[in-house]
């Protein structure tokens, strides 16, 4: 088995997407309203992780600018080097967040934008779990994903064909809950990418926050 052969497969499709995937997404209306509700409840000088960080922007960008620190993650070389050059106040490691320690208590805000599709029900479900325990007690965490009720279906993706699983739009809120979080508020827009080809995505995007202890 190559080396290629081992990736996992959203580095090989971000990798070759690049910078094409900003210009296809960076300006989604309920994306940037996600990061401002989600700025205005950090408190000052917030550390902020921000699970599948693609270039940068806008999430990384819009935090750094706002005062906060950023952990991003990729698990594309390709997307953390420009990740790296667009938004250089933040920190960007290339590893896989299935793998990562993560401290509990350890961050004020998680950002996971459309970074779970290429994980199995099993891993969404584990991840959310773990990511809940990394948000301290109050703290907040915005979710986007495309809802549907599939598994390991392939899917074309600005051009390319990847593979992807989804829960539907009650499962997910199910899914966040069992891991721990309040969702506060949900929202179901339509978006159409940036992209020669692209049609009408149905997205989902969830408010959520940690309880502190004895509430």
């Amino acid at each position: 088995m190559s080396h290629e052969d081992q990736r996992p497969p959203a580095a090989a499709l971000f990798d070759a997407l690049g910078a094409d995937y900003e210009k296809a997404f960076a300006h989604a209306p309920a994306h940037l309203s996600a990061l401002e509700w989600l700025i205005e409840r950090l408190p000052p000088g917030a550390r902020t992780l921000d699970v599948g960080s693609g270039t940068g922007r806008p999430t990384a960008a819009a935090l750094v600018a706002a005062g906060h620190s950023v952990l991003g993650v990729d698990v594309s070389p390709v997307m953390v080097e420009l990740a790296a050059r667009q938004v250089p106040e933040a920190e960007f490691r290339c590893a896989d967040i299935r793998d990562l320690a993560l401290d509990a208590d350890a961050f004020d805000g998680v950002c996971v934008f459309f970074s779970l599709l290429q994980m199995t029900r099993t891993q969404q479900s584990t991840l959310m779990r773990r990511l809940a325990l990394a948000l301290r007690p109050g703290g907040h965490l915005v979710l986007a994903t495309v809802p549907a009720d599939v598994a390991d279906v392939e899917v074309v993706f600005l051009g390319r064909r990847v593979r992807a699983t989804s829960f539907a739009e009650d499962d997910v809120v199910a899914m966040v809950e069992a891991a721990g979080l309040n969702v506060l508020s949900r929202h179901d827009p339509t978006f159409t990418p940036d992209h020669p080809g692209a049609g009408p995505e149905p997205h989902l995007f969830l408010y959520c926050r940690r309880e502190e202890a004895g509430r």
